[in-house]
């Protein structure tokens, strides 16, 4: 029994967290990577390289059941916390490490389980790969989202075993018949707005058609929403928590760090520690060619296609160009020249469909990252 013990502390310390934010809860969600950061904890890129999964904010009823769904697939030894907001943050983990630590407890769960657990073919929420993204983890960015699990799809679709899709004959932009593969992105994915659910039908690799809606539309706004117009510090951190999903998306780790700490001290409302970094990384962007190359020519949105969507002309350009806009929004918004940020949040959602179609899967993922998605505004749902 010593030796074990020993190894299970050992283990503690190297513990993996899959994410789930519920909308609305990022400033939990932060909180709660503050804390895991502290204590040498990383981030799980999919359930099955999970430890604990946390759950950040109230999830709603949809968002309960694809919270189910996952913690089916986290293998033992397991532990799993709710966080309600960011005060509780520490103490949940603290919870999880001690349940990690209960041999016996585990011992029970992994004989209470179920030996192989059923997909639930029939749900609308479907779920994929994990929560938020850490720079400093170890990161999967390339096209074929390895961290991805798209195992819950229609109900009456053609399914091969353990529920996994088969393609479907449709026809192309030409009449031609192609095989057509529905896949569902979110409501839980890396660097993926919180709760947003993208439904694509795919032509090889490249959306035909989309639909995007937001799991428990109706629910609670959560933390975001309740602070965002306290001072222009929160709305700050929140532009560059989107930088950092989308840098961290793009694999430049060490920017994504930077954002990372940029938007921990402007939650910590230390605007002055915070500005020498923001234009750190400004400058940081501007000098990578390798991150231009990366962004140049993804999305790219003319203020045409901007006016028909009924929104504003600060997203034109393509990624790369957004991101610029938004590190200059940011730094705005922390040295209190801007009040607000004159991006949408919410309203992208109803547009998105139009947004990603005719886009491969990796470059509709890095344009979403780009766009800043606030799903705490609950504006609508969209097709494609």
């Amino acid at each position: 029994m010593g030796l074990r013990d020993t190894l299970a502390r050992l283990a503690v310390t190297r513990v993996r967290v899959l994410t789930v934010e519920v909308a609305g809860h990022w400033v939990t969600r932060c909180a709660l990577e503050r804390e895991m950061s502290a204590r040498g904890w990383r981030r799980a890129l999919c359930a099955a390289d999970a430890d604990v999964l946390a759950v950040c904010g109230p999830p709603g009823p949809e968002m309960s059941t694809v919270v189910e769904q996952i913690w089916r697939q986290l293998p033992g030894p397991r532990a799993r916390v709710d966080i309600r907001d960011a005060a509780h943050a520490a103490r949940e983990l603290d919870s999880a490490a001690a349940t990690l630590l209960d041999i016996a407890g585990q011992r029970v769960d992994a004989r209470d389980r179920p030996r192989h657990p059923e997909p639930a073919p029939d749900s609308e929420d479907g779920e994929a790969g994990d929560g938020d993204g850490d720079g400093e983890a170890d990161m999967d960015h390339d096209s074929d989202h390895s961290g991805m699990d798209h195992g819950d799809m229609d109900g009456d679709m053609d399914m091969a075993p353990e529920g996994i899709p088969l393609a479907q004959g449709g026809e192309d932009r030409d009449g031609l018949e192609m095989d057509t593969l529905h896949l569902r992105l979110g409501p839980v994915l890396s660097f993926w707005p919180a709760a947003l659910v993208l439904r694509c039908s795919l032509h090889g690799d490249v959306i035909a058609e989309a639909q995007a809606w937001i799991v428990d539309a109706a629910g609670p706004v959560g933390d975001w929403t309740a602070g965002r117009s306290a001072t222009g510090s929160v709305a700050a951190a929140r532009e560059c928590d989107h930088i950092h999903d989308l840098l961290a998306l793009a694999g430049w780790a060490r920017g994504a760090v930077l954002a990372r700490r940029c938007r921990d001290l402007l939650l910590a409302g230390d605007d002055r520690g915070a500005l020498p970094l923001l234009e750190r990384l400004q400058r940081s962007v501007r000098r990578s060619g390798v991150l231009r190359w990366s962004l140049c020519g993804v999305g790219p949105l003319t203020e045409r296609e901007l006016d028909r969507c009924q929104l504003p002309a600060g997203l034109s350009g393509d990624a790369y160009d957004r991101l610029l806009e938004r590190l200059r929004i940011a730094s705005g918004l922390a040295s209190k020249s801007l009040r607000d940020s004159p991006l949408p949040g919410g309203a992208v959602v109803e547009a998105l469909p139009d947004l990603v179609a005719g886009l491969d899967i990796a470059a509709a993922r890095l344009t979403v990252a780009g766009l800043g998605i606030e799903t705490s505004l609950r504006a609508g749902v969209g097709t494609a």
